[in-house]
């Protein structure tokens, strides 16, 4: 299998350095990406990268996943307006403990096999190297200007936050990285995001000039939205591959609402479905879009991948109760689809208080599912606001007993596809 080719029709590469497609097909090659231990969990948009190392496994090369223990602790300039927040070292090691379960879902790390998969954590190489053993045996390989001439330094300078030595030191030490892992563990490639280009060939520099040695690399590019949104991105955050985080219904939900320019490009990024498979679906879709086939095969494909057949199903299930018979009213739904809808986000809400009666901005506000009354108040008046699939546009409406479904629920949409399950307790 020809790694490089394969991405180049998913549309996975962006920039790659001469000599890398040859050297992929030459041997078996050790190639790594670097996770950012931010949280306990990756997102979606760590998923381009996973799935760069699982096609490197599977095309029989060595995948090497580095955690930033060390670089968490200083913060990555390349794509950020300001410099961030760091992490002390109790937070990082759980990080990193989350970070590794995950990877462990996607990747063969059994140590049995030649290309078994191996994780890795920079702080184990940086603990002990001194401020003068850097400067002397690695920043006096890098000049300033080279590292001026980044566009990652070069948008922080000229921005009105500046950049901290800090940061700018960053990419010294992502290089040190790959220079540490081409010594010592014979690991010749690195990939990442098309942002990380310029930290990236920092490294493969370090190492010609270092070492004496040739290194490769390759980047794929950022992913965006048709409608100008940031990929992975929704009203309430990340979508997150931790299922505590995200639930699989949210997870689900996500993809098949794509757009379906999105949807055509996803597929080939985010499955391991063949062309001819890929074309074929392609081909199904535009004859009637609206039956959303391409999104429902790709919601299908990575919910599968991420969180399993058995989550999967349950995701279908839940949104199968909420949207196949919107017209029927939700006292259609029984006390098991109401309990058994996995995903929804569920409250418990005093019953004392709706027995009362509380305005409908009150009581969204009071749930948690708006931060505040002006927030709800804005959707109420724009239409976005359903109970019990009716749909409220007074703001005076009042929830109060005679809504509860089976004298304990009351189901509430938040525009076209956030559900919440209100339970009187």
């Amino acid at each position: 299998m020809n790694l490089v080719a394969e991405l180049k029709w998913r549309g996975m590469i962006q920039d790659i350095k001469p000599g890398t497609e040859e050297q992929l097909n030459r041997e078996m090659t050790s190639g790594y990406i670097g996770f950012d231990p931010t949280s306990d969990s990756l997102h979606i948009g760590s998923l381009v990268p996973i799935l760069l190392l699982v096609h490197m496994q599977r095309a029989g090369h060595k995948p090497f996943a580095l955690v930033g223990g060390a670089t968490g602790m200083i913060g990555d300039p390349s794509g950020k307006s300001e410099e961030r927040n760091l992490l002390d070292e109790d937070q990082l090691r759980k990080n990193q403990a989350g970070i590794k379960k995950q990877l462990e879902k996607f990747l063969d790390f059994d140590a049995s096999k030649a290309n078994a998969a191996v994780m890795v954590n920079n702080y184990d190489w940086f603990k002990d190297i001194t401020f003068i053993h850097f400067l002397r045996d690695v920043g006096k390989f890098i000049t300033v200007n080279y590292m001026m001439a980044k566009d990652s330094v070069k948008k922080r300078i000229e921005g009105e936050t500046g950049i901290s030595y800090t940061e700018f030191a960053y990419q010294l030490m992502q290089g040190y990285d790959f220079y540490w892992l081409y010594e010592n563990m014979n690991c010749k490639l690195q990939m990442g995001g098309s942002d990380q280009w310029g930290n990236i060939v920092t490294g493969t520099e370090l190492i010609r000039r270092k070492a004496g040695g040739e290194a490769f690399a390759f980047t794929c590019p950022l992913l965006t939205k048709t409608d100008g949104g940031k990929f992975g991105k929704t009203e309430k955050g990340n979508i997150w591959l931790d299922a505590e985080k995200t639930t699989p219904y949210q997870f689900y939900q996500f993809w098949l609402n794509a757009a379906d320019e999105d949807a055509k490009k996803w597929i080939r990024i985010f499955t391991f479905l063949a062309a001819t498979e890929i074309d074929a679906l392609v081909a199904e879709h535009d004859k009637d879009a609206g039956k959303k086939t391409l999104q429902k095969i790709l919601a299908k494909e990575i919910t599968v991948l991420v969180h399993g057949e058995e989550e999967y199903g349950k995701a279908v299930e839940t949104t199968e109760k909420l949207f196949a018979n919107q017209n029927a009213p939700a006292s259609s739904l029984s006390i098991e689809d109401l309990e058994g809808m996995e995903g929804v986000l569920k409250f418990d809400y005093g019953a004392a208080k709706l027995d009362a009666g509380i305005d409908v901005v009150t009581f969204l506000a009071e749930t948690g599912i708006f931060p505040s009354k002006g927030e709800a108040r804005k959707m109420v008046q724009n239409g976005g606001i359903s109970i019990n699939r009716n749909k409220i546009e007074d703001l005076q409406f009042s929830v109060n007993s005679n809504s509860l479904l089976h004298g304990q629920y009351v189901l509430v949409q938040k525009g076209k596809r956030n559900y919440y399950l209100i339970k009187a307790t």
